[in-house]
């Protein structure tokens, strides 16, 4: 059972026991073996134009044996969701902002922007997926595309829209970290049990959080 713990300004997601892990997070990316994945909630102070961010991040997990995740987004702000299909389970937390949203295939032009006065400048979408089906590395790699799309079609759902007019399909800075336990079960699509409860939560989780993201800073953000 996946355990959330909120420290700010850390936020654990505890898998429970070792899984193997996925993901393209600024700390420990790639294939990893681990219990724990971690966000390391920052602002525009903690991250000066001159720093080494991989070299800060590194000293900031010191001792810790996890994955971390970054954003800005407040992560008191996160939600979980979870799903089970034919007895295979996907449990999710997530963390979504979307000041930095991105339409897949263009780049908003936001050269005249003021971010000194932008409530989240990074608001990426954070992205945390715990499997209960033992999977191989290969069955993993299937895993992230089918959280990727569900994580896009999400946004859609949310028609949030880029300076320009275009519809989000998620930010610049997102980032999906997807865990199971080692297994040899090498395939995770939408036909199968295990892609029917990934998508489906990873859907719910990001859906709420984009909700919640426009209700509350998301006008001002875009400020």
């Amino acid at each position: 059972m996946m355990q959330v713990t909120l420290n700010t300004p850390w936020l654990d997601c505890d898998l429970g026991a070792p899984h193997r892990v996925l993901s393209w997070a600024p700390h420990r990316p790639g294939y990893q073996t681990t219990q724990h994945i971690l966000w390391r909630q920052v602002r525009n102070a903690d991250l000066p134009a001159d720093l080494d961010v991989g070299a800060w991040l590194a000293q900031e997990m010191a001792g810790l044996d996890a994955v971390c995740l970054l954003t800005s987004r407040d992560i008191g702000c996160h939600h979980i969701a979870r799903a089970t299909v034919e007895g295979v389970t996907a449990q999710v937390l997530a963390t979504v902002g979307l000041s930095n949203a991105e339409a897949v295939g263009a780049r908003a032009d936001r050269s005249g922007r003021d971010w000194d006065k932008v409530l989240a400048p990074y608001g990426t979408i954070n992205i945390a997926v715990k499997l209960s089906l033992p999977l191989s590395d290969t069955g993993l790699l299937e895993a992230q595309s089918i959280a990727t799309q569900a994580r896009t079609a999400a946004i859609l759902a949310a028609d949030h829209t880029v300076p320009g007019g275009a519809k989000a399909t998620g930010t610049g800075t997102d980032c999906i970290a997807v865990a199971a336990p080692s297994g040899d079960q090498h395939f995770a699509g939408m036909h199968m049990a295990q892609g029917e409860a990934i998508g489906r939560a990873v859907f719910d989780a990001v859906a709420c959080g984009a909700a919640e993201w426009q209700a509350t800073i998301g006008p001002q953000s875009e400020g």
